[in-house]
């Protein structure tokens, strides 16, 4: 599968709930790291975060992905996404987002999918108090300093 078509599969499973066929595309061990949930292991985890975690307080995805570059080990592709929120404070709200995909290969399948992703729109979308925020972006910038690159930033 090509990476035009592998990306299509990608979002049309999101979009369709349908975590099997997402999960298929990772290999075995793979892992997807969500910017909001975390790390989810395995092809059983990938696709309960897809029919469960994403559709927990959301419905209505659309995810599409831009421009991709890939040499066969690293996939890059620029994405929008955006669902529609059920979380009370956020009436029904349709929360955007755009960001970088950035995905580790093996024998066509994700090993591991990573994103960089600018979630400050979404929040004031879903109307998120100050101090939830805080408490979003706290979280990530302690995943972010945990990384082994960035030991030498935090000297």
């Amino acid at each position: 599968m090509n990476a035009t078509a592998m990306l299509r599969a990608f979002c049309d499973a999101v979009e369709q709930r349908n975590g099997r066929a997402f999960a298929e595309l990772f290999t075995e061990d793979g892992v997807y790291h969500d910017v909001f949930y975390g790390a989810f292991a395995g092809r059983e985890k990938i696709a309960g975060m897809i029919d469960d975690w994403f559709y927990r307080t959301a419905s209505d995805f659309r995810w599409d992905m831009h421009d991709p570059v890939s040499d066969g080990t690293t996939l890059y592709a620029r994405y929008t996404f955006s669902y529609r929120s059920t979380l009370p404070e956020a009436s029904g709200a349709r929360a955007m987002f755009e960001g970088v995909a950035i995905m580790t290969l093996r024998d066509s399948k994700i090993v591991s999918y990573h994103e960089v992703a600018n979630t400050a729109p979404a929040f004031v979308d879903l109307k998120f108090a100050p101090e939830r925020i805080a408490k979003i972006v706290a979280k990530q910038g302690a995943e972010l300093k945990a990384r082994p690159e960035m030991k030498r930033h935090l000297v």
